[in-house]
């Protein structure tokens, strides 16, 4: 089959990492299924694969994990689908990706298509949607669908692919007050076109932003990027007995300053799951499928915001690209092969 891959990790170039080879087709494992893949997303977590993670010696490593295809072929002790239903997935990071023409992916990670979208607008939700799905109602415990009238979330980096859909779940099935934090004019209007009641510069103190906004403190902080440099202002902003989530890689989080107010600090990994196997592995395939009934049902919409064509090297590279320069608003999505 035709992949997109890379033999050493390294910059972007002319010339590569990023190649295209042939390599196998995939065999299922009794779980799996075997996707055609028709769309996928680039995601922060492909580009730091691809510039620091070595794929075993003599191996051509495919990357992606956002993807939406058509099941061609199922494993022996499959329950869930068919050959010819559409999906989409976010995959795991310890398998071959979604730069592919076919992936193979454990059923229990993979969730029905939104009918109301095409394979590339479908592709850009995954692995941002079951992350922030985690992170609001898993770590941070917030109640889902209750619409309490209370409360607040601050949302570090609300134009980002992680934000735009948390913030939607957040106005959506929540009852708390959304603040985002942008600093541009078309990453502001995106928070807010995405579900956020305020946004926040990010290049000030995030606290003196709520006590501007009449906010001085807020239940939950959703910090998506740069946790490292706001975290003396999430110390302050956060209300006593708080919740911080965290997805980012702060070289150090001193989280000793979170004592005074009993602040609780919970991680969040999507590839948790499928990497160890969990109990509760298949509760990505279920929040996969609420989004996507959330999605046919109008409540949330796709974060694409980029189409760079058919899937090859060159536009890989490209999406790799603008995803490394921290400038992105929502997802970038590509054709696939």
């Amino acid at each position: 089959m035709k992949a997109i891959g890379y033999a050493a990790p390294g910059p972007l170039s002319a010339h590569g990492p990023l190649v295209a080879f042939e390599a196998p087709a995939p065999t299922p494992r009794p779980r799996d299924l075997v996707v055609r893949v028709k769309a996928v997303s680039v995601n922060p977590v492909d580009v730091k694969q691809r510039a620091g993670a070595a794929p075993a010696e003599g191996q051509t490593r495919i990357l992606g994990f956002d993807a939406a295809g058509i099941v061609e072929a199922v494993g022996p002790e499959v329950t869930g689908y068919a050959v010819g239903d559409a999906v989409y997935y976010a995959g795991a990071i310890d398998r071959p990706g979604s730069n592919a023409e076919l992936q193979a992916v454990d059923e229990r990670i993979v969730g029905r298509k939104p009918a109301t979208l095409g394979f590339a607008d479908a592709a850009a939700l995954p692995l941002t949607a079951i992350t922030a799905w985690e992170l609001l109602f898993d770590r941070l415990q917030v109640p889902y669908g209750r619409k309490t009238g209370g409360g607040a979330i601050l949302v570090v980096n609300g134009a980002g692919g992680v934000g735009s859909i948390l913030t939607q779940l957040a106005r959506r099935l929540t009852g708390l007050t959304v603040i985002a934090t942008a600093s541009r004019p078309e990453t502001i209007d995106w928070s807010l076109a995405h579900g956020a009641h305020h946004v926040i510069d990010h290049r000030q103190p995030l606290d003196e932003g709520l006590k501007a906004l009449g906010i001085p403190e807020v239940d939950y902080v959703a910090s998506l990027a740069g946790t490292e440099g706001h975290l003396p202002a999430l110390v302050r902003a956060l209300k006593p007995q708080g919740r911080m989530g965290v997805i980012d890689d702060p070289k150090v989080l001193d989280i000793a300053p979170f004592k005074p107010k009993a602040l609780s600090v919970h991680w969040e990994m999507m590839f948790a799951r499928p990497r160890f196997g969990t109990p509760d592995m298949a509760e990505q395939r279920r929040l996969l499928d609420e989004v996507s009934a959330l999605v046919d049902a109008g409540v949330l919409k796709t974060t694409a915001n980029g189409h760079l064509g058919a899937l090859s090297a060159a536009s890989l590279a490209e999406a790799h690209g603008r995803v490394e320069s921290g400038r992105t608003i929502g997802k970038l999505v590509l054709d696939g092969l």
